[in-house]
């Protein structure tokens, strides 16, 4: 299966927020989404970095409540890891496994379509398994 199957089914919708949002902006927009992480985009097409839960957690143990009034750019991943529509749903497993990422940005020609998530990933893959195993069960009793 490829990333654009996935968007297809989910949507092109991606939860950004901007660099110079505050912390607290970034906290309110992630539980108002029920999301775990958003982009950091200045335009909702271009990737400056990404914002999780864990990112905040990190820093707040290190500054303090202070962190809730500085910009999501002190705390952003700067290096973004990302996919293209094309890409197959199995090469993401190695990705986010190797590179720790929960979340992938989905690009075209430079420009964010979407974002696959760990969940996305999963239950794509069940959805084959079970596609696979009633094609089977077919098979035996056909």
């Amino acid at each position: 299966m490829r990333i654009s199957e996935i968007l297809r089914r989910k949507g092109p919708d991606v939860v950004t927020v901007a660099p110079d949002a505050t912390v607290r902006d970034l906290i309110r927009v992630l539980a108002e989404n029920n999301v775990g992480a958003v982009v950091v985009s200045d335009d909702g097409e271009h990737i400056v970095g990404i914002a999780s839960e864990r990112d905040v957690v990190r820093r707040l143990h290190t500054v303090g409540a202070d962190l809730l009034e500085r910009p999501v750019s002190e705390i952003m991943t700067a290096v973004v890891h990302t996919c293209s529509p094309d890409d197959r749903v199995e090469s993401l497993n190695k990705t986010m496994t190797q590179h720790r990422v929960r979340h992938l940005p989905v690009l075209q020609d430079g420009r964010m379509v979407g974002i696959v998530s760990i969940g996305d990933v999963v239950k794509s893959q069940i959805s084959e398994l079970e596609t696979e195993r009633e094609h089977l069960v077919r098979y035996l009793h056909g």
